[in-house]
């Protein structure tokens, strides 16, 4: 091969190139870009869900067993007591012996504290002695009288006979006169006297406190060398009570029933209380009566409830929960009652829509708008009817929330 030849092989060819295939790039091109649209078709979907909690809305279950009566109305309250008394001194004095600790049991009239007393036995000690002097003194002018009374009729005598002149009879019966009415005087004047002894003595009486009537002290407010007064003086340095005592046979239960439900109730009616701190012990009880008041902040109307069992364990402010029971009549004793309408729900779950009390079901992913009757509230939770025992419920739905918006539920725990 010539020289020539091998030089016009080596030589770069610019002429038309040879087509090349794009196809691959295309294909590739192609699943970015969808790649990129379910991406932000996802972000945007999940961007626009809420994220909510769920709750299941729970029966409730009659308090009553099967063949005794059933649950019509639940309401919780608080233990109250009727006859309560924050004892204090009716002066201001010194104290200087409290003879009360709490739990202890007083009687009625019993000793619970002193107080100084050296002013007003002092003051007794001279009511009595002007008392003394007064009386003293009207049997003197008794005396002096009796003297009056014989000097006159010796006179009447004397001008019977002609021997001395009228006039001096006269005299001797304005002596009498005068001398009575002076002894008025001074009668008036040792009742006065007796009447300061008295004072003085009640004054001398304040200085012991007594328990006004049987209880338990559940409070010791003041203390030996304290300053107590029925008024409250000296910047906070002055007790204006000494104990509390509480009469533990007058507790009764105090509830609040929800306005709606207030026809269920009905004085007399028996119902059954069950304490927070004793789950498991029932009390038995009935409507002492309905306050004719109703509450306008929280719709409530205030309902006394007896207890028909007095028992050391009950003591006032517990928590409890009580169940108005339907009563059973001697015809339909034997006959199924019907147990306390509605679901439960937490309370955080119910929200107003146009003026409406709603919740919002969990439908998939999707909350539905669901209108209900509210009634009690029982803890955390709160009675209502428009939904079926199993529904979940967005536990705190946004304000925002509408009906039929796209929710993500949160897991447990997060």
């Amino acid at each position: 091969m010539e020289r020539s030849d091998l030089l016009q092989q080596l030589r770069i060819d610019r002429s038309e190139p040879e087509p090349r295939s794009y196809v691959f790039v295309w294909i590739l091109a192609a699943i970015i870009v969808i790649a990129v649209l379910a991406a932000s078709a996802w972000w945007w979907f999940l961007s626009d869900a809420q994220a909510i909690e769920v709750a299941a809305a729970t029966a409730t279950a009659p308090s009553a067993s099967a063949a005794g009566p059933a649950a019509i109305l639940q309401a919780t309250g608080y233990v109250t007591a009727r006859r309560q008394a924050t004892v204090s001194a009716q002066i201001t004095g010194t104290l200087t012996a409290v003879k009360i600790e709490e739990g202890v049991r007083v009687e009625a009239g019993q000793v619970i504290a002193l107080l100084e007393d050296t002013a007003q036995k002092a003051a007794l000690a001279q009511a009595q002695a002007q008392q003394h002097a007064a009386q003293a003194q009207l049997v003197q002018m008794q005396t002096q009288l009796a003297q009056y009374r014989r000097d006159f009729k010796r006179a009447e005598d004397l001008v019977t006979r002609k021997l001395v002149s009228v006039q001096s009879s006269e005299l001797a019966r304005t002596q009498v006169d005068s001398q009575v009415a002076a002894m008025d005087a001074q009668r008036k004047q040792v009742e006065l006297m007796e009447a300061g002894v008295q004072a003085a003595q009640v004054q001398l009486d304040y200085c012991t406190v007594r328990a006004p009537f049987n209880g338990v002290v559940v409070a010791k407010s003041a203390q030996v060398g304290e300053i107590v007064s029925p008024l409250s003086a000296g910047g906070g340095f002055t007790r204006t009570g000494i104990g509390t005592i509480v009469d533990m046979d007058s507790l009764e239960i105090e509830v609040d029933v929800n306005e709606s439900y207030i026809h269920r109730v009905a004085e007399k009616q028996p119902t059954e209380a069950v304490l927070d701190a004793y789950p498991d012990w029932k009390i038995p009880g009935h409507v002492v009566a309905i306050i004719p008041a109703a509450d306008r902040s929280k719709a409530t109307v205030k309902v006394r409830v007896a207890l028909d069992q007095k028992d050391a364990r009950v003591v006032p402010d517990m928590g409890v929960r009580v169940s108005f029971l339907e009563e059973t009549k001697p015809d339909d004793a034997s006959a199924s009652k019907a147990p306390l309408k509605g679901v439960l729900v937490p309370a955080s779950s119910l929200v107003q829509r146009n003026g409406k009390n709603v919740v919002f079901a969990v439908d998939g992913d999707t909350a539905r708008l669901r209108m209900v009757m509210t009634g009690q509230s029982m803890g955390d939770s709160r009675l209502v009817e428009g939904i079926a025992a199993g529904t979940r419920v967005v536990r705190e739905p946004p304000e925002d929330m509408a009906d039929g918006a796209r929710i993500a539920i949160k897991a447990q725990g997060k």
